[in-house]
């Protein structure tokens, strides 16, 4: 299992193996494939496994022993609460301690330059760092703090609006996930990635305009019905990197990734929760300002 990623492109789509099921029946549909092919466990997820040593002699699956070396789901929650946690916390010091202020955009804005690094090494690393992981989160709250407040300075109340519509996003992207409305397929995933790819190009390209003076009054990323449109786009991508990491956790659980996994089912949790409740500001933002 490797990490999420909305920003930079996510390992586990590398020699396009993404999210391919498992060579069985039971994942009909699935491309074929191990999705820890790239990993030390290769081959077989419980090939380092003492545990699991005596089934695949005998020819039967691999089980699934209660060991302290495979990941769970209250593995996977519990680091989430912490990474997230830690996003809350940088968020409410920042708000608190920084005032509006010029000061206050520059610590923002290099808070989220910090944390953009410190994503990256993570995500070229081939084992998840914790330290990594909770000094991204520590960062990108700072920034998200800072960036609440200025807007709850301007539109009162956006931020609070923001979360209950990142809630309500991550919650009935789990629901139709869970429901099997939506199937991650490897087709599924690649066309997902090639369009979110596509649209992040759209929007540096946009940024470079706008900061050279060609594009006005932010281009696409503007406060008007375009901004809008762009805006509910993202928020789109967002629900489908949603969809992707809650595949991700379940081929973890399923197939033994090793407990620290987690953190990295964590990491991904979290940058794909900051990229839709960013893109939930701005589109409260807009909507506000119209009325």
């Amino acid at each position: 299992m490797r990490s999420s990623n909305p920003v930079f492109s996510r390992r586990g789509f590398s020699r396009d193996n993404g999210y391919a099921g498992f060579n069985t029946a039971a994942q009909a549909g699935y491309a074929q494939g191990n999705p820890y092919a790239q990993n030390p466990y290769a081959q077989n997820p419980y090939a380092q496994n003492p545990y699991a040593q005596q089934g695949v002699q005998h020819g039967a699956p691999p089980q699934a022993p209660a060991t302290t070396d495979r990941m769970t789901m209250d593995d996977v929650v519990t680091r989430s609460a912490l990474t997230l946690g830690t996003v809350a916390v940088g968020a409410v010091l920042a708000w608190t301690l920084l005032p509006v202020s010029g000061t206050s955009y520059a610590l923002a804005f290099g808070a989220a330059i910090v944390a953009m690094v410190l994503a990256l090494v993570q995500s070229f690393k081939r084992t998840p760092s914790p330290a990594l992981i909770l000094g991204y989160a520590a960062f990108e709250g700072v920034f998200l703090g800072v960036i609440s407040e200025m807007f709850n300075t301007r539109w009162s109340g956006a931020p609070f609006q923001a979360v209950l519509g990142t809630l309500a996003v991550s919650g009935a992207t789990l629901l139709v996930y869970k429901a099997g409305w939506i199937r991650v397929t490897a087709r599924y995933a690649r066309i997902g990635m090639a369009i979110a790819m596509a649209f992040i190009l759209v929007m540096a390209v946009n940024l470079l305009l706008v900061a050279f003076g060609v594009a006005a009054d932010g281009g696409l990323r503007s406060f008007g019905p375009l901004g809008a449109i762009v805006g509910i786009i993202a928020i789109l991508l967002g629900a489908f990197f949603l969809t992707l990491d809650f595949k991700q956790i379940e081929d973890g659980i399923a197939y033994g990734a090793p407990r620290n996994e987690s953190w990295l089912a964590a990491f991904g949790l979290t940058m794909t929760l900051v990229w839709i409740y960013v893109e939930m500001l701005r589109l409260v933002a807009i909507f506000s300002s119209n009325d």
